[in-house]
């Protein structure tokens, strides 16, 4: 049928939609439109994202994703609204409410219902009708086809406490520690397409958040989340604790304008799909909480990670094909705090390949002054435990503050054995900046064997530590005070293509 048509066809389909879901929603206190309606409308705002000029990119480059990738917009049908019944000032609430989290069912029907077919995406909107009711405090959630989770610009959703909550049939018990893992499912899953979770950004930059509250103690014990991760180290075990958002198998899957905090593991993660964008996230989270990874897409195709602030206690990316191969990634004008770097691996079995980072800066202490207890800027690592072939991964324009390994390139990531032949080939850093490194800072460049070295073109690089440890590594460097040499390292030096990166810092923003 002619477009116009289509538009009309879609409309009548959402309002019958809309008509069929209201009776059942309504007796859980979640309003429902009898027409679809507009979404609430975020402030304007002028994308940081721009394509770098054709001189700016060098011949060889990693593509990346291969979408045309512009900035998202929140639905613009609102299939349930579900207000908010309460205030968490201090992020805590009564003993009933956080034995059983009293918005769990309520969000969950609301989303249960509002499932879609084909391409449609509607919204289930998390509504704040006044300060003092902006709390949503929940146990586990399912997100289903063609939702997206809106939250308003006032609105917090608190993670349950309750490990029950979070329980995983026939694995170890989820707030323990244990032999294995995998006892926990995420606060937010996602099963199926063209779903996401979004905020609306208010005219003075808030915008919904998710708190995990993993710096809050266990219910019924006297240990945070973040300790139970701390003496795993310790012990030499396994930490059960919830992820923040889990996306499997999401095709099309949509993170926008949210806030992520204080996960008790890690944020955000990408499992297995094609078509994942994440643009305007802030994710907060000490550089002392262990094991709280900022995005990790695995198995993943078709990427943007783009015009976010990431602040967290491990990797603030980490791009990971184990299971599956991970492919056509981009990471964009984005800013890293206290983590341990933007990082490929270390699960590379199936491959990673066609990686695009570009115009990113790091810094190696968070906004609270901690400082991270593995500060890395660019990082590729694995090992025979786990490793594969690393190609065609690109680093554009890193700046890099007070970080304690610059460059990390490295196939021994792991002490664990196994078969596997970790590769990296093809890996080129062009514009690389580093300031205030702390004392003893060292980069690593460290190739498999002479069968399987480190390939690696260096342009344009200014550190203020050039110290460097190398190994089985062929190097072509032009315009860099870097001067990698070791067994089996061949560098072979051409003409310096012009200038390090000329860096700026900015301070997290206020949430």
């Amino acid at each position: 049928m002619p477009e116009p048509d289509r538009r009309t066809h879609r409309r009548r389909q959402a309002t019958r939609r809309a008509l069929a879901v209201a009776g059942a929603l309504a007796v859980l206190g979640v309003s429902v439109p009898l027409v679809a309606h507009a979404a609430p409308t975020p402030a304007p705002r002028t994308p940081t994202v721009a394509a770098p000029a054709a001189s700016a990119t060098p011949a060889g480059t990693a593509t990346g994703d291969t979408r045309h990738v512009t900035e998202p917009a929140p639905p613009a049908a609102v299939c349930a609204t579900v207000p908010a019944t309460r205030s968490m000032p201090a992020r805590t609430t009564d003993q009933g409410g956080e034995t059983t989290p009293p918005d769990t069912v309520r969000i969950q029907h609301a989303l249960d219902t509002c499932t879609q077919t084909g391409q449609q995406t509607v919204a289930v909107r998390l509504h704040a009708a006044d300060p003092a009711h902006n709390a949503f405090l929940s146990g586990p959630l399912t997100i289903h086809q063609g939702e997206v989770l809106l939250l308003d610009s006032d609105v917090t959703l608190y993670g349950s406490r309750n490990p029950a909550d979070y329980q995983v049939s026939g694995k170890p018990r989820c707030g323990t520690l244990a032999s294995s893992g995998g006892g926990c499912k995420p606060l937010i899953g996602v099963a199926g397409a063209n779903a996401g979770v979004e905020a609306v950004r208010a005219a003075d930059g808030r915008q919904g958040r998710v708190d995990g509250r993993g710096d809050q103690t266990v219910l019924g014990t006297t240990t945070t989340w973040w300790q139970l991760a701390t003496d795993a180290q310790r012990s030499g075990s396994h930490q059960n604790n919830p992820r923040l958002i889990q996306a499997d198998d999401s095709d099309n899957f949509t993170l926008y304008h949210v806030d992520l905090l204080d996960s008790p593991n890690f944020h955000v993660v990408y499992n297995g799909g094609n078509g994942f964008t994440a643009w305007g996230v802030r994710i907060k989270t000490p550089a002392t909480a262990r094991n709280t990874d900022g995005i990790d897409p695995a198995g993943a195709t078709n990427v943007t990670i783009t015009d976010s602030f990431i602040m967290d206690g491990d990797d603030g990316i980490a791009i990971k094909g184990g299971n599956k191969p991970s492919r056509n990634i981009t990471v964009s004008n984005n800013h890293f705090y206290g983590t341990h770097g933007i990082s490929v691996g270390s699960e590379t079995t199936s491959g990673v390949t066609d990686v695009l980072f570009r115009d990113n800066t790091l810094t190696g202490t968070d906004a609270l002054g901690d400082t991270s207890g593995s500060s890395t800027g660019i990082r590729i690592k694995s090992s025979p435990a786990n490793g594969g072939r690393v190609a065609d991964v690109t680093y554009l324009r890193t700046c890099l503050d007070a970080v304690r390994a610059p460059l990390v390139l490295d196939t021994h990531y792991s002490a664990d054995s196994g078969s596997g032949t970790p590769w990296f080939t093809g890996i080129t850093v062009d514009g690389l900046t580093a300031t205030h490194s702390p004392k003893g800072a060292r980069s690593t460049l460290v190739g498999l064997d002479t069968a399987h070295p480190l390939e690696l073109v260096l342009r344009r690089v200014a550190l203020d530590a050039t110290a460097v440890t190398a190994a089985h590594a062929r190097i072509t460097a032009g315009g860099v005070n870097l001067h990698p040499a070791g067994p089996d390292v061949t560098l072979t030096t051409t003409d310096g293509p012009g200038r390090a990166p000329t860096c700026a810092f900015p301070a997290f923003p206020a949430l």
